[in-house]
């Protein structure tokens, strides 16, 4: 590479492009490195956004970068990557380079999430600081917008929407697991800009100008309380009206940790608002965005991370009011570290789990999601405290959590209920989806969650006349006492107050709210206790049934004339529905009826009664009759309760062969060889003697 002081940007630029094509990648991160340190930011400036593309791929996903999403740890560029990428690495020293010359680089406004997308297109100010004072105004109209990004704030997002954006992988790869190079990225830039212990650390990098500092301050009237929640203003600001931000020296310290939490909420989470939401539930609407699995396990990725973040909380900080008046005492981190989950993630999540739990296939990929769930439900298990380790089942849930699970209501009742929902519509002989159901009624069969949950339901139930006044929904503040660390005592009416605010943040003034606890949900659990009992029954069919034609199997199976699988000859097994497998169904099975027994304090004996009514009831020939059906217009139409008996192996359809006798299909207990060769060679002697066979006849 020539010198420095005879490149022009555009040579360099031209220059880069060919080594693309041209050089191996380590090659190229070894010239990018000798650039960024030799070149001043005025010639880097114009390669950067080029660079960024090259790196994560293009907005639109016709270029697909460096593939982060398929880069493991046994190919040999993944630690060059993951050494070039490192938030003390020649790409982050380039960021601060050019942040420090305080230049923009534009990203369209099309490729923002949905809601935030049609908020700006309507002329309306998105709720998110981060858009503030960013937007560009081109003589075409709104349709053509674009945000003027600084440097880190533009790699964020291209990092961030790396994540989501739809790329058409070689033949033979998919999404990647949780050890891919973007996934670890991912947990690094987290750990990097958000830590548990310390605080940030300042940029190792500096020029003439001095050390980089944060681009523009955020304004102290709006400080943590307005992110995720809704203004208590009735008055929408105006796109063209975008407030002024004044220099808050708070600010300047944690304002890559800001900007990193906000973008990945933004990008990863904000896909659906609540009137979104709404109009979702007609078939007529088409979904505008779809997460992938990998997607949500990033997303629990976050999660997890927030809230070990969160507990980090000092304990003189725990204990000490949120008030003004403390701030002055608390560093921005530990503020920060205060309001974290309620302000920023709380509300985007939650629509993303609802959209999730309600659209997500049948099928075992929903682990993921119900993990991520799980995750954020469980915030006592990220607080680092290692001494005096419980088994699960026996960790009570300490009185400190109270605030969070009433501050989080709705998250643990309204997506149980939808759960529900999902589990008496799965196939609950599969030993994946059993485990599925299981690790749910073990979480909430924590001694004293019920209980905390059962408290905030009568609280958020208080008649209204307790509360003084109603705002509008999301109008909380840390000095209201939204912070769910906070151990300060609140009288009831505050308490009260807090609950109903949060429900109707999330779900809007006409929420109608049913009971987790109430006579409804109850039935709907002794439903789903119907289901697991005769899922259990069919598991042992199945189980007997298999282990009967394995004790039968003739020698003949040496010789390929036997059954080739001996796990599929019952209707309703699949492969991974045997052995080993179904007994894990059966004991998973087992547990969750004992946890959701436990939750809802069901009676042992009715649930006896209930099952060995059950079991005799199949035994009597149920699975002989037809599933249950209504007449149609073109033939019998299948219930809800005929889809989860043939699901469950209950009952089936007499199917038979109806064509020619010839041509059936071949009999897993036939040889497949032998039947082609004699079918030919019959078909042979028919054409050869069937016209003297005919004229004798």
């Amino acid at each position: 590479m020539a010198a420095p002081t005879l490149q022009q940007p555009g040579f360099l630029l031209a220059n880069l492009k060919a080594d693309s094509s041209n050089k191996p990648l380590l090659q190229r991160c070894q010239d990018l490195v000798k650039i960024i340190d030799e070149y001043p930011a005025k010639e880097l400036h114009t390669i950067f956004p080029w660079l960024v593309e090259c790196v994560f791929g293009s907005l639109d996903g016709v270029i697909a970068g460096w593939n982060l999403r398929l880069l493991h740890p046994r190919n040999s560029e993944y630690n060059v990557v993951m050494d070039f990428l490192n938030p003390s690495g020649p790409m982050m020293k380039l960021v601060y380079k050019l942040q420090a010359e305080e230049y923009k680089y534009e990203i369209p406004v099309n490729y923002l999430p949905g809601p935030v997308k049609a908020c700006i297109q309507e002329g309306v100010l998105p709720d998110c600081p981060l858009f503030h004072n960013k937007l560009q105004f081109p003589p075409s109209g709104l349709l053509m917008l674009n945000l003027a990004l600084n440097p880190f704030e533009f790699f964020m997002f291209n990092f961030a929407f790396c994540l989501i954006t739809p790329k058409s992988y070689p033949q033979g790869q998919h999404g990647s697991t949780t050890d891919s190079a973007y996934f670890m990225l991912v947990d690094t830039y987290l750990k990097y800009f958000l830590p548990s212990e310390g605080s940030v650390p300042p940029s190792p990098f500096s020029d003439s100008r001095g050390s980089v500092t944060a681009p523009s301050a955020r304004s102290s009237s709006v400080s943590f309380s307005g992110y995720g929640v809704h203004s208590p203003s009735l008055l929408k600001h105006h796109i063209f009206h975008q407030p002024s931000v004044n220099a808050d020296p708070a600010a300047q310290e944690i304002w890559r940790s800001e900007t990193l939490l906000q973008m990945f909420v933004e990008i990863w989470l904000h896909h659906y608002s609540l009137e979104m939401y709404q109009k979702l539930q007609s078939p007529q609407v088409k979904e505008p965005f779809s997460p992938t699995e990998e997607h949500v396990l990033v997303v629990r990725l976050l999660v997890k991370h927030l809230h070990g973040f969160s507990n980090s909380l000092k304990p003189e900080q725990l204990s000490s009011s949120p008030s003004a008046h403390s701030h002055t005492h608390t560093s921005p981190l530990e503020e920060f570290k205060r309001v974290v989950v309620q302000r920023f993630v709380q509300q985007k999540l939650y629509l993303f789990l609802q959209h999730c739990f309600g659209h997500w296939p049948l099928d075992a990929s929903f682990r993921a999601v119900m993990e991520t769930w799980l995750s954020y439900i469980q915030p006592w298990r990220y607080t680092g405290e290692k001494s005096n380790p419980q088994p699960d089942q026996n960790r009570t849930v300490p009185d400190k959590w109270e605030s969070f699970v009433q501050e989080n209501l709705l998250v643990y009742t309204k997506l149980f209920q939808v759960f529900l929902n999902r589990a008496v519509r799965t196939d609950l002989v599969n030993a994946k989806n059993a485990l599925m159901v299981f690790r749910v009624a073990k979480v909430f069969a924590q001694p004293n969650l019920a209980e905390m949950i059962q408290k905030g339901e009568q609280l958020f139930l208080e008649p209204e006349h307790v509360l003084h006044h109603r705002q509008p929904r999301g109008y909380l503040t840390p000095s209201q006492g939204g912070s769910f660390l906070s151990s300060r005592q609140r009288v009831v009416t505050d308490v009260v107050f807090r609950v109903k605010s949060q429900v109707y943040a999330l779900e809007g003034q006409d929420c109608q709210y049913k009971q987790m606890f109430g006579t409804e949900l109850r039935g709907a659990v002794m439903k789903l206790i119907q289901i697991i009992a005769q899922a259990r029954q069919t598991a042992k069919r199945i189980s007997d049934h298999s282990n009967e034609v394995a004790a039968n199997t003739s020698f003949l199976s040496w010789f390929g004339l036997g059954s080739p699988d001996l796990n599929n000859t019952f209707s309703g097994a699949e492969p991974e529905e045997s052995g080993e497998c179904l007994k894990k169904t059966h004991e998973f099975l087992d547990r969750a009826l004992e946890n959701l027994c436990q939750i809802f304090k069901l009676n042992q004996g009715q649930l006896t009664q209930l099952i060995s009514n059950l079991s005799s009831s199949q035994d009597d020939g149920n699975c002989k009759q037809l599933p249950d059906c209504i007449p149609g217009e073109s033939g019998l139409i299948l219930t809800d309760l005929g889809r989860r008996q043939i699901m469950n192996g209950l009952r089936r359809f007499d199917i038979q062969y109806q064509g020619d006798p010839e041509l059936q299909p071949i009999r897993s207990y036939e040889n497949a060889l032998l039947v082609r060769l004699f079918y030919r060679i019959s078909s042979l002697l028919n054409e050869r003697v069937s016209d003297a066979i005919a004229e004798k006849s």
